[in-house]
């Protein structure tokens, strides 16, 4: 063999070594949804069937891992189906994405420490996200804060990002800007 063949040879093998691997490539836990769907998730990541259109995903510390929506300080997001969409909005309304996931009538802890309170303002941000091959997702930014309980000082600020796919009636929640996700749902599997 030539010296300038094994050269080509040993950059491609190299170029090949070093290329990012998608989400899926590395060991992952697959989580299968509704309508075909399949997400890859992250080993240390842990999947919490709270109920079956309620799934909590914790992706770090968790006080409470199997607690209902709106429970604080558990670093997680939420994939929901259709009878969590039904009464997703505010006064158990149905979801549509006009305004936030809020399933309540009242002020709800503020997921990042459960002395204060929160609230959800208008979507900074709207428009369609990938979720795998030919899907894409309505997608939401809602600036959102934490209060206090006596006399509403603002104590915090964070995002509620949404994907909402309304064909399969999945909607993912995240108020933890989880390091990963989108790149997650973008690299999903229908079959």
């Amino acid at each position: 063999m030539s010296k300038r063949y094994l050269a080509v040879a040993a950059l491609a093998a190299i170029t090949l070594l070093a290329a990012p691997l998608p989400a899926h490539a590395a060991p992952a836990q697959p989580l299968k949804l509704r309508g075909g769907l399949t997400l890859y998730l992250p080993i240390k990541w842990e999947v919490r069937r709270v109920s079956p259109d309620w799934i909590r995903v914790v992706t770090g510390r968790c006080a409470k891992p199997g607690g209902a929506y709106g429970t604080a300080e558990c670093d997680s997001f939420w994939v929901l189906g259709p009878k969590a969409i039904k009464e997703g909005n505010e006064l158990f309304s149905p979801y549509t994405g006009a305004k936030p996931f809020y399933p309540a009538t009242d002020v709800q802890l503020c997921p990042h420490n459960r002395k204060w309170g929160q609230t959800l303002g208008a979507a900074k941000v709207k428009g369609l996200r990938q979720v795998g091959p030919g899907h894409k997702a309505a997608y939401r930014e809602w600036k959102a804060t934490c209060v206090s309980y006596s006399g509403g000082a603002v104590k915090s600020r964070y995002v509620q990002r949404e994907w909402f796919l309304p064909t399969t009636k999945i909607l993912v929640v995240d108020q933890w800007n989880t390091p990963g996700l989108a790149g997650v749902l973008e690299h999903a599997d229908w079959r």
